[in-house]
């Protein structure tokens, strides 16, 4: 059964938080990658994928209001309109990336690494054994091995 080291890059592309978005998404596109693990240090932080970046370019949305005996309650939370706005405001990875990422281990099995890329919608995992990173999965890895049979 095929596993993460399998098909993981070893030669991974990383970002610090400290990285201009300008250069992180023109690393992002050069090297066709859809994302790319943020690190401090050896420390695995985040991950900065293309859905990151095209989150700058969305509009706001303000939170929609009802009105129950006079008052007005929002219906969505004011952590997740700030969440929205330094990311679209962002200048550096650390402001855009997604911190706290969801890794894999080495062993992991394809199939577990495909469900939840699906499930989850994560496109770039980043591989991770003791606390350090050894390598990524992204979409593309996955796919082949459908084309490799």
């Amino acid at each position: 059964m095929l596993t993460a080291k399998d098909i993981m890059t070893t030669d991974c592309i990383t970002l610090t938080p400290d990285t201009d978005i300008t250069a992180a998404a023109t690393i992002l596109l050069e090297k066709k990658i859809n994302g790319a693990p943020v690190l401090d240090g050896d420390q695995v932080v985040g991950v900065l994928c293309q859905s990151d970046l095209i989150a700058q370019q969305k509009k706001v949305t303000l939170p929609s209001f009802f009105t129950l005996l006079d008052g007005v309650f929002p219906l969505s939370s004011h952590d997740q309109l700030e969440r929205e706005m330094t990311k679209i405001a962002a200048l550096k990875v650390g402001d855009a990336m997604t911190p706290a990422p969801i890794f894999v281990h080495p062993n992991t099995t394809i199939e577990d690494v495909a469900t939840m890329m699906a499930n989850e919608k994560l496109y770039t995992l980043p591989v991770v054994e003791n606390d350090r990173l050894v390598g990524v999965v992204g979409k593309e890895d996955i796919l082949k091995t459908l084309v490799k049979g």
